[in-house]
């Protein structure tokens, strides 16, 4: 008898746990299934010289890894026009952002920082992205760049460099003198720290002029977005 009553306990116990567990999985994959990426894709396509191929095959290997992840994408391909206030709303939505871009002439394309422009003092003047740019009369230890408002977002720059890989972090090269990419790129991931967003380390191909590894570094790019996210 007393076997019996055990048995029935346990059984009870386990049958609990499995669906404690269960709802557990479930609330996981419900809260990865709420998430949204906003993906933006600033190439400005160049006839015979830049076509973009190798940005959007970046841009469409980030969409196809976040959509097994069963993210919500959004997508922005700036070239192709925009308006403003749906790219503000694309900003409020979205839990991260990944800028896809190449770098000209040391920087992204023009057409990118007129993007920035546009959208983030729309953002600002409507007080969805920030309220001030943080100081305060009364409190003199508030700094600069903490009156955002996007905080718990994550803002990402996958870029592709004619620069090789060995011109970063290294005092002895003559243009970056020691700089990292991210460096190199500060001025791009500002505007999002200044709006509250924590910025992750980039991604880049480089040398893509002479690059033999393009390949490899496609493949290698969702490995990096599932741990840089953290997923």
């Amino acid at each position: 008898m007393k076997t019996r009553i055990v048995f029935t306990y346990l059984m009870v116990m386990f049958l609990a746990n499995s669906v404690n567990l269960r709802a557990q999985t479930q609330q996981i994959q419900s809260n990865i299934k709420n998430k949204t990426v906003l993906l933006i894709n600033s190439h400005l396509r160049y006839p015979g010289l830049s076509e973009g191929n190798l940005n959007r095959a970046f841009f469409d290997k980030a969409k196809e890894f976040f959509i097994n992840q069963n993210f919500r994408v959004l997508e922005t391909k700036i070239e192709d026009g925009y308006n403003v206030e749906e790219e503000v709303k694309k900003h409020m939505q979205a839990d991260i952002i990944i800028l896809q871009t190449p770098i000209n002439w040391e920087n992204t394309s023009w057409i990118y920082k007129k993007y920035i422009d546009e959208v983030f003092t729309s953002g600002m003047n409507a007080q969805k992205f920030l309220v001030s740019d943080g100081r305060s009369q009364n409190d003199p230890t508030k700094q600069y760049g903490t009156g955002g408002k996007m905080q718990g977002k994550k803002f990402m720059i996958s870029a592709t460099w004619n620069a090789p890989k060995e011109s970063f972090n290294d005092s002895n090269q003559y243009l970056f003198k020691g700089r990292s990419a991210d460096d190199a790129l500060f001025n791009v991931a500002a505007n999002y720290l200044f709006t509250g967003f924590d910025v992750l380390p980039g991604y880049y191909c480089y040398d893509v002029f002479h690059n033999k590894h393009i390949k490899e570094d496609l493949d290698a790019y969702p490995v990096y977005l599932k741990k840089a996210l953290g997923l």
